[in-house]
């Protein structure tokens, strides 16, 4: 058991003293004792030195000085023989006032405190059975001025009378109130509240109010007022009659934080101070204690029968010591208000004869008691109960103890109580890893294994090599790690794997035989009472099968909440955030501590090391959670992979090669980086004959163009590698790696492309071409010169493809990208397949009239000719050409695009024919654009009129629309002309705007000018054509300045 305190005996009478010790009252260094025979003995105690001190100080005895005897614990400094005349009962003091207050002679009477003389007798107290006394700082209500009152309550049978003491004067008023049996025990709660203890149970009294509320408790605590029976209604020990035996006694006493315990008999109540009975189980007695109290943070029973003194843990009540004191009856703790909590660990426990003084073990000494001997519930909630200041590192033995215990839990095979617990005090990972086999942690597993000691603890040394003095990798090693990683991932890949892996998911894991069923980990014992953690429990076998896979899934939920704290310090390139350099001040409530337990080792105050530390531990939470996965879910690990991970790839391509996972694996390629090893992977399984292999979802090119189209433009050097046999084996598939709506297809060099694609097919460049010119609107002139030259190398493979004909024509029609000199220079003079796209790059030109004679003589195609006109007639028409308004205005000077078609028609070069059909067609159409002195000289005289009909009647529906034109103009321009000079004579009709000249001006007396911002009063005053008010002599003044009087105030118009 726990040896939190040490019974020192202080008082011891003489066998011819034949006095009975009757109370007891200690405060500073005095000990006062008060005797059945009404004498009172004051005794000084003295400051003793600890034995164990003593001993090692002088081990030898015979070398002591006599001078240096031990000296006696405590001196009598006198005895009052007369201060009763029967045997003093209680005892108490109110240091503010320095009165001693006894109980003797059935009367309450006040002494002094120095010469203890008889002051007063409180008369009202005649019969006064107990009495208590309290001290509390008090503000006044009017003033807020703060003072000591102390209160002194009395039980008088069934009343309670109060007394008071503001500072150290007696108040003149004094308080009653009746109960409704004889009050047996009395204690207060706060300053305002009386615990009353009666054989019908407990009541607590508001001596400011003097409101009752009655308590309700189990057994014989609770019940009616007034009744003695139990509180379900059977009659307890206090209700039947004893014959030769004692009654129990009502007792109370205060806890911490407000917390009160009531006791009668066997049965226990802990009560708020509101008298709200708390969620707490009685406390096992046996035997119905003699006196309870409280010593922080303990609390205190003593058992007259059986003559020993009790410490429990008042929060888990559990028996830490049992100390045996003879005949001891008496118990005397100081008062909470008059000594500090901490300070109340030395009590006094009294027989008839003797006084033992009970000297506490400092409490660091305590604590690690009682996790040596495994009772480290206790030791946890000591430690929640201590204040910080009495503990050294409280915080840190505590998540320790906690620790402590959740490996206990674990090996008691209560696995989601321990993992809950390493949860909750963030234990480091790599101590809660350590717990699992190699199946989960790998090389830091601290489970004995049948395998070659020797070699796993060279493994150990290697895996955790991170010793005090060892640099951080910089840059350079990273990339040649990465690097070395790469070519031996790509050279496992390469080579055969074969296709009876096992379904194992570990390269260490057990026979499937020796995979037996455990027991479930919740039947475990309750308790870890009693359980050494310096002592393994002895298993009956280790951890495998149905408990192992229990374990695992309560692990991963402890490492996810690992990854979770880690991402607040690390970015997703396992670079040190920012916020993290604040780590020494916290950071969003998290200690130093707190970060420095996420550390594999522990860190040095260099950011970098920090930063290599905490990348470590990330490796290590992500390392072991992928095994957890592979091991209870596997089909989760992918999960892990599609998100920022910093596994090991050494070991998740192993595990990941050997159960065949490939997609997974393809996968955490590509969010480690690794994007060779994987493109490897699809490659072989890619093209591989048969479908059914091991591998079905990397089967074909559709996998391999989905992971390419996720690669940045940095890695193009890579994409061309990969993308030439999705390409040849499907090009409409492996297209989308250059054409797919992604930031990454847009953003690729399109010149490597371009050049990449035409060394595989010219189709494929001219589709990616087509795909950047006409959707991307890309208007580089290479690309529209690269695109034309491709039309016209496939047209000359594939001479009469009609669709790459028509691609090439729209495309020399519409983009004005192009060299057209080039482009005429690349295109046959003499094959019919390119006479139209001659004719279009001539019209782009402006060479209209060779463009016209392909369209008319070798294409024969008159309405495309008349088309191109239309197409070409508002660029190519001069921008000083006028519209003509009159019918006698000259015709244009330049013939038009319509007078040369018509000229070509009707004075062809030789060898061709006249066209009269097309010319006749053109000019009753477009008849009225062409130039009548010029057209009539091309038309031969011996046309007949007849023929002509067509173009008159055109050429004079345009002249009588120019008449008609002309004669609308001339209405609209008399319009305006009367509207202005109405306008001019009166105005618009509209506030505030022109008034005409018949326009009047009001100007008020308080009016100013605009310009000068003088009254204008009788001043001769000119009116402005913004209808401005100024003086005369201000108007140059309001024209000069910006440019008019627009910013001048206007005046009212009537």
């Amino acid at each position: 058991m726990l040896s939190a305190f040490t019974a020192r005996l202080i008082v011891e009478q003489k066998q011819r003293d034949k006095s009975r010790i009757e109370t007891i009252l200690a405060y500073g260094d005095r000990l006062l004792v008060g005797l059945h025979t009404g004498s009172l003995r004051v005794y000084r105690v003295n400051e003793l030195y600890d034995d164990t001190t003593e001993q090692d100080a002088a081990p030898n005895t015979e070398e002591r000085p006599a001078s240096q005897s031990k000296p006696k614990p405590v001196g009598l400094l006198r005895e009052q023989e007369k201060f009763s005349k029967s045997k003093i009962e209680q005892l108490a003091i109110i240091k503010e006032a320095n009165i001693l207050i006894a109980l003797t002679d059935n009367h309450v009477a006040i002494y002094d405190l120095q010469n203890y003389t008889l002051q007063e007798q409180l008369t009202r107290t005649r019969n006064a059975n107990t009495f208590a006394v309290t001290s509390d700082i008090v503000k006044d209500t009017t003033t807020g001025i703060p003072s000591i009152v102390s209160q002194l309550a009395v039980a008088v049978k069934r009343k309670v009378i109060l007394w008071s003491w503001h500072d150290s004067e007696l108040s003149s008023e004094t308080g009653e109130l009746t109960l409704a049996a004889t009050v047996k025990s009395i204690t207060w709660a706060t300053g305002t509240k009386i615990i009353c203890g009666m054989d019908s149970g407990y009541v607590m009294v508001n001596t400011t109010t003097q409101e009752t509320t009655d308590i309700v408790g189990p057994g014989s605590i609770g019940g009616t007022p007034g009744h003695e029976s139990g509180r379900f209604g059977g009659v307890g020990v206090t209700g039947m009659t004893y014959m030769g035996m004692k009654v129990p006694r009502p007792l109370a006493t205060r806890l911490a934080d407000g917390e009160m315990l009531l006791a009668k008999d066997i049965n226990t109540l802990f009560i708020d101070s509101n008298a709200k009975a708390l969620e707490k189980r009685q406390i096992p007695w046996h035997v119905a204690p003699d006196a309870i109290g409280y010593s922080y943070p303990y609390m205190l029973a003593l058992q007259p029968s059986k003559g020993i003194l009790e410490i429990r843990n008042p929060s888990t009540l559990s028996l830490l010591q049992s100390i045996p004191l003879p005949s001891a009856n008496l118990l005397h703790v100081p008062q909470p208000n008059v000594s500090l909590a901490h300070a109340g660990k030395g009590f006094l426990v009294a027989s008839d004869r003797s006084i033992w003084r009970m000297e506490a073990l400092d409490y660091d000494s305590q604590i690690d008691e009682l996790v040596e001997k495994g009772r480290l519930d206790e030791a946890i909630s000591l430690l929640g109960m201590l204040e910080d200041a009495l503990l050294k590192e409280k915080e840190g033995r505590l998540r320790e103890i906690q620790m402590l215990k959740a490996q206990t839990l674990f090996d008691m095979r209560r696995y989601r109580d321990a993992l809950d617990i390493f949860t909750e005090v963030a234990a480091p990972p790599e101590r809660v890893i350590k717990l699992y086999p190699r199946v989960i942690a790998g090389d830091l597993s601290g489970v004995e294994s049948n395998r070659g000691s020797d070699v796993d603890s060279e493994e150990d040394d290697i895996h955790n090599g991170s010793a005090e003095g060892q640099a951080p990798l910089d840059a350079t090693a990273d990339s040649m790690v990465t690097d070395e990683m790469q070519r031996s991932v790509v050279d496992r890949i390469k080579a055969d794997v074969k296709s009876d892996a096992p379904d194992s998911t570990s390269t260490h894991s057990p026979k499937k035989n020796d995979l037996g069923d455990a027991s479930d980990a919740a039947s475990a014992a309750p308790s870890i009472r009693g359980v050494k953690h310096s002592e393994s429990l002895t298993h009956d076998k280790s951890l495998e099968g149905r408990d192992l896979r229990v374990a695992v899934s309560e692990l991963r939920t402890f490492l996810v909440d690992t990854r979770t704290k880690l991402q607040r310090f690390l970015n997703p390139d396992g670079t040190l955030k920012q916020a993290a350099q604040a780590v020494d001040d916290g950071l969003k409530g998290d200690s130093k501590a707190a970060f420095e337990t996420l550390l594999v080792a522990p860190s040095s105050a260099a950011r970098s090391n920090r930063e290599h530390k905490l990348r470590e531990t990330a490796k290590l939470v992500d390392t072991t959670l992928f095994r957890a996965y592979m091991l209870a879910s596997p089909s989760l690990a992918g999960s892990l992979f599609r998100i920022t991970n910093f596994c090991d790839p050494e070991v998740v391509t192993e595990k990941l090669l050997e159960t065949g996972r490939y997609n997974d694996l393809v996968d955490f390629f590509h969010g480690k980086g690794l994007h060779r090893p994987a493109l490897e992977l699809l490659k072989k399984y890619g093209q591989a004959d048969d479908a059914e292999e091991a591998a079905p979802a990397l089967y074909g090119p559709r996998r391999t163009v989905s992971y390419l189209q996720n690669l940045p433009p940095e890695l193009i050097d890579l994409i061309l590698e990969f993308a030439e046999w999705p390409l040849r084996q499907d090009s409409d598939l492996g297209m989308e790696i250059f054409l797919a709506d992604t930031e990454y297809a847009e953003t690729l060099p399109r010149s490597r492309v371009t050049d990449f694609l035409e060394s595989i097919d010219m189709h494929l460049a001219a589709r990616f071409l087509e795909h950047i010119i006409h959707e991307l609107n890309d208007l580089t002139p290479d690309f529209h010169q690269r695109l034309l030259q491709l039309y016209l190398n496939m047209l000359k493979d594939e001479r009469g493809d009609p669709r790459i004909k028509k691609k090439l024509l729209c495309f020399l029609e519409r983009s004005g990208q192009y060299s057209t000199g080039r482009a005429l220079g690349l295109l046959p003079r003499n094959d019919s397949d390119f006479h139209e796209a001659r004719a279009i790059v001539l019209s782009k030109m402006g060479q209209h009239k060779q463009a016209l004679e392909i369209y008319v003589f070798k294409l024969e195609d008159h309405v495309k000719a008349e088309d191109v006109y239309l197409k070409e007639d508002s660029t190519t028409a001069s921008p000083n050409r006028a519209k003509r308004v009159s019918t006698t205005d000259q015709d244009e000077a330049q013939p038009s695009i319509y007078h040369t078609l018509l000229s070509l028609y009707l004075s062809p070069p030789p060898p061709n024919k006249q066209n009269w059909g097309p010319a006749l067609s053109l000019l009753s159409r477009h008849g009225a654009r062409l130039p009548a002195s010029s057209t009539l000289d091309l038309i031969p005289s011996t046309l007949p009129v007849k023929d002509l009909e067509s173009y008159f009647g055109g050429r004079i529906r345009s002249a009588n629309s120019i008449v008609s034109e002309g004669r609308v103009m001339v209405g609209l321009r008399k319009s305006e002309v009367v509207r202005a000079q109405a306008m001019l004579l009166l105005g618009d009709g509209l506030p505030g705007a022109q008034g005409g000249r018949n326009r009047r001006v009001v100007v008020g007396e308080e009016q100013v000018c605009g310009v000068c911002h003088k009254r204008l009063g009788g001043s001769v005053v000119s009116v402005l054509p913004d209808n401005s008010v100024v003086h005369y002599g201000c108007t140059s003044k309001s024209q000069r300045g910006s440019g008019g009087a627009g910013s001048i105030r206007r005046p009212r118009w009537d």
